[in-house]
């Protein structure tokens, strides 16, 4: 892959049934900077990439677990990710999957919690103890906990 001549950001298009709710849930919640809108659609900032949220009529189905989809960060500081769930913790946001630690010990060890939206959305934030996991370490095999 070549190198970029610029700055590139992540854009990523997901349901929802409610354009107020999702402000809500996604701004003063997640603390996401509200851009345009319309009764069908919001921008929404999440830490510099570009979520859009569109409005559907057809039922949203719940997941069964976080596999096969779900969407979120990765942080490269742990300070960072300590600092969203602290605000996740003082928004009272539920958790759909409290914080823990994967792969303790090893060298894919990382720090994680999910959340689920009011549209049934599933996020994962994470930070990873050594960077090199992020994409590297092919030597292993471990990807999520299925």
């Amino acid at each position: 892959m070549s190198q970029p001549t610029g700055s590139i950001l992540f854009h990523l298009a997901f349901p929802v049934t409610d354009i107020a709710q999702t402000k809500s849930y996604y701004g003063d919640g997640l603390g996401c900077t509200i851009g345009r809108e319309s009764e069908q659609a919001v921008i929404l900032n999440l830490y510099g990439h570009q979520l859009v949220a569109h409005k559907t009529q057809e039922p949203l189905q719940v997941q069964k677990s976080i596999y096969p989809r779900h969407f979120g960060l990765v942080f490269t500081a742990e300070a960072d990710w300590k600092a969203i769930l602290q605000r996740i913790e003082d928004k009272q946001i539920s958790l759909y999957i409290p914080p823990k630690v994967r792969f303790p010990d090893q060298q894919l060890e990382h720090r994680t919690f999910f959340l689920e939206d009011p549209f049934h959305n599933l996020m994962e934030f994470k930070f990873y103890r050594y960077e090199s996991a992020i994409f590297g370490q092919q030597e292993f095999a471990q990807i999520g906990e299925r």
